[in-house]
């Protein structure tokens, strides 16, 4: 199992990044790896769980595992074939204003590394694009 840990910082608030990963339906806003989400909740919550479509039309499920809003932190599993990705999300102020997004990706070495470009594109958009 491989470990991979990026992060990002952009002047964005930090409260709206997390409005930004809190509701599903806003993922597609700044990850270009995503489409649209089918979850079976608005909010995260422990327990919820849904779909992730790309671009291609293709999907993969996955489940929320914890949720902190006090900690601004939330942790999800996405399947991927016979394999998962463990997802561990946070945001936190910048050093200089703004926020830093962080995210642990674990799981089979090519997928974490093949995932790694993607993820480190939308954590920057996370944090820059404003809508």
């Amino acid at each position: 199992m491989t470990l991979l840990t990026l992060h990002a910082t952009g002047p964005v608030d930090p409260a709206e990044v997390w409005d930004r990963y809190l509701h599903p339906a806003r993922w597609a806003e700044w990850s270009p790896q995503i489409s649209r989400v089918e979850a079976s909740a608005a909010e995260l919550v422990p327990g919820m769980s849904g779909r992730v479509y790309d671009p291609l039309r293709t999907s993969v499920p996955f489940v929320v595992d914890e949720v902190s809003a006090a900690e601004r932190r939330w942790a999800w599993q996405v399947v991927v074939g016979p394999t998962r990705l463990g997802l561990l999300h946070w945001v936190s102020p910048g050093p200089d204003g703004g926020t830093t997004a962080g995210l642990r990706v674990s799981g089979f070495a090519p997928l974490v590394v093949g995932y790694a470009p993607l993820a480190l594109l939308a954590l920057k958009r996370l944090v820059t694009v404003t809508t």
